[in-house]
């Protein structure tokens, strides 16, 4: 698997992953209907127009899941027994249709868990910024990951 183990994540280690996602319009509007949010910030082009923004903002929600899913490849690929929790997630600037958004994860704790030994806890950092560098979001993940086996 492409995923790291506990034993392969280093404390302070950070990952710029290769993946990168131009976000088009049919990714914002399939979302946020899929997800069934009518926020016309989103699905009306109108509305949006007369907004502060002038014209449609990308789902937040697909933002996150985008950053998350970019790092997987690099970080939790068939590794992972499954997310713990995101915490401090920021968005402090608004992604549009055309940007193209990358990623990098940063490490910030690895440990063993008390009570399994085949497992333990990584909390990650990860950021997003589209093509001219700002940063779009900001979260921090914990996960239960898989020690290597034995051999």
């Amino acid at each position: 698997m492409a995923g790291l183990y506990l034993e392969e994540f280093v404390v302070g280690q950070v990952i710029r992953h290769q993946l990168t996602k131009t976000v088009t319009e049919s990714d914002n509007m399939f979302f946020s209907t899929m997800t069934l949010n009518p926020q016309p910030l989103h699905i009306d082009f109108d509305f949006a127009a007369r907004s502060e923004w002038g014209k449609p903002l990308v789902n937040s929600l697909f933002t996150l899941g985008l950053m998350i899913g970019i790092s997987v490849h690099d970080t939790t690929l068939g590794t992972t027994i499954g997310n713990l929790g995101m915490t401090e997630t920021t968005f402090p600037h608004p992604v549009f249709h055309g940007d193209t958004i990358r990623v990098e994860t940063e490490v910030l704790s690895v440990r063993e868990s008390k009570s399994k030994t085949d497992r333990g806890i990584v909390e990650f950092l990860h950021c997003a910024y589209n093509q001219d560098g700002a940063l779009v979001a900001k979260c921090q993940r914990q996960a239960m990951m898989m020690k290597k086996k034995a051999a």
